[in-house]
């Protein structure tokens, strides 16, 4: 089954931790990376650019609405993802465990369902 792990973190405080700090986490992900892609875990991983340069927008009837930054306003976005291959719940949950953001913020698990016509 495929997950989707979505990293939330605090822009604000990431942005405030030291150069060597955040060197330290970015190569904890992309060996994490190498690691989930040996085990066959990982089917795509990337970090996202700040929320300040994101957009949304709202189709509705025939109209789009554009308006800066993210959906939600909180102190957590989205800052990365993850879609990776788990036998269960339990062992996806395990392997988001491991993210090196996941103890600066929060990692939410949901299940990947395939769209049925």
């Amino acid at each position: 089954m495929r997950y989707l792990c979505l990293i939330y973190l605090n822009e604000d405080e990431m942005a405030a931790l030291p150069a060597a700090e955040m060197r330290t986490l970015n190569v904890g992900h992309l060996e994490l990376n190498d690691q989930l892609r040996l085990s066959g875990h990982l089917v795509e991983a990337e970090a996202l650019q700040p929320a300040s340069e994101a957009v949304t927008i709202r189709p509705r009837r025939g109209k789009v609405t554009l308006t800066d930054g993210p959906f939600a306003e909180s102190k957590e976005l989205v800052a990365g993802f993850y879609v990776i291959d788990a036998v269960d719940l339990d062992e996806a949950v395990r392997i988001a465990s491991s993210f090196p953001g996941a103890q600066h913020g929060a990692v939410e698990i949901r299940r990947v369902r395939p769209l049925e016509v």
